[in-house]
């Protein structure tokens, strides 16, 4: 790699069978002998998460400072736990195929089936096929109002997201490389979010739906991250 320390090293997967403890312990150790400049998670459950970082206040060693996520328009799951722990605890959010697959570049509609769909989903699940598909209309719609391509939309609708600092985007040449990176300078005005949201928002699931109907006087900057506007 032509480096002699790491900038941030993720714990990629979830290990349930070693103790947390050592794990925490031996990133602290990379950090402290300079090989390792911060670390982070990817792929953990909420709980989880919040069980590292709790060894590690109650040790006095290194934290997470990031998690490494999947989180799209079609998959907003992140939203229930991963995305308030990030903004309660201070976290970066890094997203993994924020296109999901390709999915969401708008190359493929509901009459041009691809290669996923003809071999079967595998990753990212894709539960609700038409769903999917309806929001892949409102990205196109919204791309050619705005001049730009449905893929810059997706990506810009994630930058504009609680805690997301950074995507993981995996362009096959330099046409589509350049497509993504012009995502950054891409600002969604509140109407075409709410044309977003209107046909992804993720249901309210306990104990969320019950919160909104009885603490939401109460709520602070980590709750709000989960859109709670169709109750």
């Amino acid at each position: 790699m032509k480096t002699d320390v790491i900038d941030i090293y993720f714990v990629h997967q979830w290990d349930g069978l070693t103790p947390l403890e050592e794990t925490v312990a031996a990133l602290d150790t990379l950090v402290s002998q300079g090989k390792v400049r911060y670390i982070g998670c990817s792929n953990y459950s909420g709980w989880q998460v919040m069980k590292a970082l709790s060894i590690s206040d109650s040790r006095h060693q290194q934290r997470f400072v990031t998690q490494q996520i999947h989180y799209t328009l079609e998959a907003r799951e992140a939203e229930y736990e991963l995305l308030p722990i990030s903004v309660d605890q201070g976290l970066g959010v890094l997203v993994w195929s924020p296109l999901a697959g390709g999915l969401l570049s708008g190359k493929y509609r509901r009459d041009s089936p691809t290669a996923r769909q003809l071999a079967g989903w595998s990753e990212p699940p894709i539960r609700d096929e038409d769903r999917l598909w309806r929001i892949v209309d409102v990205l196109v719609d919204i791309g050619k109002d705005r001049g730009v391509s449905a893929a810059q939309v997706a990506l810009a609708w994630l930058l504009g997201r609680p805690a997301v600092s950074s995507l993981v985007i995996g362009a096959r040449d330099d046409v589509q490389l350049k497509d993504n990176l012009a995502a950054a300078a891409l600002e969604l005005g509140t109407e075409e979010r709410q044309r977003l949201d209107a046909v992804s928002r993720p249901p309210l699931l306990y104990p969320y739906w019950h919160q909104q109907l009885t603490a939401k006087d109460r709520f602070g900057p980590a709750d709000m991250v989960l859109d709670r506007s169709d109750i």
